[in-house]
């Protein structure tokens, strides 16, 4: 099967990398946004992580002219009336790094208890074809909110986002076991899905089209 690029629309290290294990064996090749030289912000200005996924996903794919995909994540925590949500990633300021992140949140729930720090982290990715069309997958990780940072691997809230089933943050876990439970593990897993079907139907157009070559 013939290898294809896709554009990985992000700037965030970690995340890519956790795309580039997440659909390992595909018949893909992930590049990143840096590595086409492209230098453009995609502005995550929608009112949700569907709109904003699908926005950088179409202006991703529309700078490059490669199919692209793009994802937006965000944490809701229930005590906070499922604040951040799409503001995840500018909760503590625009220029905010994690671990200023992770410590505004704790500071938000300093006096909340552990039975009332549920929460859950939803990811929805979209990939874009250069016609404009999208499609869309999510996935959902439910947990707790932990009192203090826990875990040296991961990124963003990783470091206090509690899986009871495991007794650890998603920090704290190996990256094969996160990418079996995290929101983006989830949705990666359809998104392989989509991805590998779509493979397979341009493997069969351009085969028959050769057929139909050698017959004329």
């Amino acid at each position: 099967m013939l290898m294809r690029q896709l554009l990985v629309a992000t700037s965030n290290t970690g995340k890519l990398r956790e795309y580039r294990s997440l659909l390992d064996g595909l018949p893909f090749k992930l590049i990143s946004l840096k590595e086409l030289a492209i230098e453009a912000s995609i502005e995550e200005t929608g009112a949700s992580l569907q709109e904003n996924a699908r926005t950088k996903a179409t202006a991703a794919s529309r700078l490059s002219g490669l199919l692209a995909l793009a994802d937006d994540s965000g944490l809701e925590v229930d005590a906070l009336g499922g604040e951040p949500g799409v503001r995840s990633a500018r909760y503590a300021g625009e220029n905010a790094d994690d671990e200023e992140r992770v410590r505004y949140l704790l500071s938000k729930l300093a006096d909340v208890p552990w039975e009332k720090r549920q929460a859950r982290f939803r990811c929805v990715i979209a990939i874009a074809e250069l016609d404009g069309r999208t499609e869309i997958v999510d996935g959902t990780c439910h947990g707790y909110i932990a009192f203090e940072p826990k875990g040296t691997d991961g990124f963003g809230y990783d470091p206090i986002f509690y899986l009871p089933s495991l007794d650890k943050t998603l920090a704290e876990l190996p990256p094969h076991i996160k990418d079996l439970h995290s929101h983006r593990g989830q949705a990666a897993q359809r998104a392989r899905s989509l991805l590998l079907a779509k493979a397979e139907r341009e493997e069969g157009f351009q085969g028959a089209q050769g057929i139909m070559g050698a017959k004329h």
